[in-house]
């Protein structure tokens, strides 16, 4: 029998490049621990789920819209969201999630032999789309659980062409101030496009946090992410976008995969968009919930970390792998860290007292357990 020689077939980086593998599904899941209920506390999700108007959305979809072709460049959503934001609508590009905005800027911008600079502990998207479009990333360590500014600018050379920031950085929560922001764009200067990834902005309400939108006019390298995953509660229609000067988000058009953002998802983010009642009830789950939580470990003596953004990272006194399976034997779903180089540190996703409740319970049962023996 003939066999394909992938040997020959696939590239070097490829080779040495491991696929991310998800989680099961949910019910797949309650199967094998045997458990009626699972609090999902991995992907920091919004508990409250989308705002009103995008589930009367949802609930009202046009049956016979599903066999229609969406708008190929998310139109009417571009148009709100530069009402919204004081910019032109050209400025906004739509994606299938926060990966394939990504995606369009490293294919825009980088060709061979060009890198990408990024912290070593962040959204590891940066760095898997880079390495699997074989290019480097150079990973900068974090300072003081933050982007190290310093670091990141000496690690440029001429072959430099993107550098990434998440502001707030996810997974520790730590964010560059605004005065921050603006002294790293003006080091960097104009021959490199600097993105920063505001994923989390909506959770954001600390004095001195920068707005990126607000940066666009004075520097034109600049491109920021935002996503209707998070705080909007859309993660499940896969929809985020990004904006920059007209004159880079052109460029980045031509990378574009027309068609790749589905209609509902559209139809979903562009009633979502308006409601802050939504937004600040959403903020007002998030502080109740760390409240919570920062009670328990402070009680459990177990360090943690946590600034913006609605989740949390703690340090266990075991396995992280370990820790996983047993909260899950009590219907708990954390995300586990040694794979993003948290070895035994757990991601907490902030969620309803329910949920919170459920998790105190189920830690301080495992460390109870492990004590004894």
């Amino acid at each position: 029998m003939n066999t394909v020689n992938l040997d020959r077939l696939v590239p070097e980086y490829i080779k040495g490049f491991e696929a991310y593998i998800p989680s099961k599904p949910d019910d797949v899941l309650k199967r094998y621990y045997g458990v009626h209920h699972l609090f999902r506390m991995n992907n920091n999700e919004n508990a409250l789920g989308p705002p009103a108007a995008a589930r009367k959305v949802i609930e009202e979809f046009p049956q016979e819209q599903a066999s229609i072709y969406p708008s190929g460049d998310s139109y009417h959503l571009r148009l709100a969201l530069a009402q919204r934001f004081g910019l032109h609508e050209d400025q906004f590009l739509v994606g299938n999630g926060a990966t394939e905005v990504i995606s369009f800027v490293i294919k825009a911008f980088c060709a061979s032999g060009d890198n990408i600079v990024t912290a070593d502990k962040t959204f590891a998207v940066y760095e898997w789309v880079a390495e699997f479009s074989g290019l480097s990333a150079r990973l900068i360590p974090l300072k003081d659980q933050a982007f190290d500014d310093r670091a990141m600018l000496e690690a440029m050379d001429e072959q430099t062409k993107v550098l990434f920031v998440c502001n707030p950085n996810n997974p520790t929560g730590t964010w560059w101030s605004e005065s921050r922001l603006r002294a790293f764009l003006d080091a960097v200067g104009p021959e490199r496009v600097v993105v920063v990834d505001e994923a989390y902005f909506e959770f954001m309400d600390e004095p001195g946090y920068p707005d990126g939108m607000k940066l666009l006019d004075e520097y034109p390298n600049l491109v920021v992410f935002r996503t209707f995953s998070k705080a909007y509660a859309l993660a499940g229609l896969r929809i985020g976008y990004l904006a920059g000067s007209l004159e880079v988000v052109e460029v980045i058009r031509r990378t574009c995969v027309v068609y790749s953002v589905n209609i509902l998802a559209q139809a979903a983010a562009l009633a979502a968009l308006p409601d802050e009642g939504h937004i600040h009830r959403t903020r007002e789950m998030v502080k109740q919930g760390k409240e919570f939580l920062f009670q328990v470990l402070n009680r459990l003596g177990l360090p943690y970390l946590s600034g913006g953004g609605n989740y949390a990272m703690i340090k266990l006194p075991m396995s992280d792998s370990l820790a996983y399976r047993k909260l899950m034997t009590q219907g708990v779903m954390v995300r586990t860290m040694t794979g993003f180089r948290f070895p035994n540190w757990i991601r907490l996703s902030i969620s309803g007292m329910e949920a919170m409740e459920a998790f105190g319970r189920g830690l301080g049962r495992i460390l109870d357990k492990g004590a004894r023996k």
